[in-house]
């Protein structure tokens, strides 16, 4: 098991052209854990994974992308020890870093938060990227009741079992066919990636390092009505990439379609970039190469050519780009 794991490890931190290294960022209620690309001295950029991935979701898209970034992962991640779920503070306490301030975030999916979060703090974000994300979810206000009693039941449930939270040891193989079949969206090489990040050895085999809770329904619900006008308080420049067979095929349903139709023309209406690309919910894991030329030109075109010659950015100009929910 420690060999095969070790071997997983080598296979994927051989393919990063940058210097890698471990976060960790003290908050009131615990730390924040992720990893670090780059130099210290280099234009922060944040990344956010969805709910249910792991910082190793970025490995093969970072490397393609501009070099000399300051590029920290974080958010949804296994390694978390907070019992405060608010990941709106997480995020200010992440950017509040002298390392981070001035920032650019990527965010994959469904983590919704940070989009929310350049709403409210637009003065501490520049840039975003959005990897198969809309960046809001709306919810129909007659569902909202609904919704949140579901959650609330899910969790009280969850909370009783002991069964439920009996963590399940597998044997890595077993754990390789568990996340392939929960997201078979992942290449083979995908799957491996995210395991090397997402297991933690115990006796007798591996377990998954993620808190399950985060598979309970989700009571936090705004509507449209709501999205588009924290939509059209965001001051960052946005880049929305949408995979052809990704939420674009999920999210088919007519009441679905009004939803994210109106969210898309609200980014175009702002002059911001809405482009389709070719792949599934994952194209930035699987195939970044269909993915690394347009955010890198985003890059260049709506953040470095507006800080060239800039050391230190103040908190008033940071940037971030957003990651994947799932």
């Amino acid at each position: 098991m420690m060999q095969a794991l070790k071997g997983i490890r080598h296979l994927t931190s051989s393919a990063l052209k940058q210097a890698v290294s471990e976060l960790s960022i003290p908050v009131p209620w615990g730390e924040i854990r992720g990893k670090v690309w780059g130099p210290e001295h280099g234009r922060p950029v944040l990344c956010l994974h969805g709910w249910a991935d792991n910082c190793g979701t970025f490995n093969t898209l970072i490397p393609l992308l501009p070099q000399g970034n300051h590029t920290v992962n974080i958010m949804g991640e296994c390694r978390f020890t907070a019992e405060l779920d608010d990941s709106h503070v997480d995020v200010f306490f992440v950017l509040s870093q002298s390392t981070l301030s001035g920032g650019n975030v990527y965010n994959h999916g469904a983590c919704t938060c940070f989009l929310q979060f350049s709403a409210l703090y637009p003065e501490m974000v520049d840039a975003v990227v959005l990897l198969d994300s809309y960046g809001f979810l709306p919810t129909d206000p007659q569902e909202v009741p609904k919704v949140m009693r579901e959650g609330i039941d899910g969790l009280i449930k969850f909370e009783k079992s002991s069964e439920e939270k009996k963590d399940r040891v597998y044997t890595y193989e077993k754990a390789v066919e568990r996340l392939s079949a929960a997201n078979p969206t992942l290449s083979e090489q995908s799957v491996h990636i995210l395991l090397e990040r997402g297991l933690h050895e115990v006796e007798g085999g591996v377990i998954f390092s993620r808190d399950f809770r985060i598979n309970l329904k989700n009571i936090v619900r705004i509507s449209l009505e709501q999205s588009l006008e924290m939509q059209a308080r965001i001051q960052a420049s946005v880049l929305v990439l949408l995979a052809e067979d990704g939420f674009e095929k999920i999210f088919t349903q007519a009441d679905q379609k009004k939803y994210t139709s109106a969210l898309l023309q609200g980014y175009r209406d702002k002059n911001h970039t809405v482009v389709m690309v070719p792949g599934n919910h994952h194209v930035h894991l699987n195939n970044p190469e269909a993915v690394a030329p347009l955010v890198s030109d985003f890059l260049r075109t709506k953040v470095l050519s507006k800080t060239s010659g800039v050391e230190r950015p103040e908190i008033s100009q940071g940037q971030k780009t957003l990651h994947h929910w799932k």
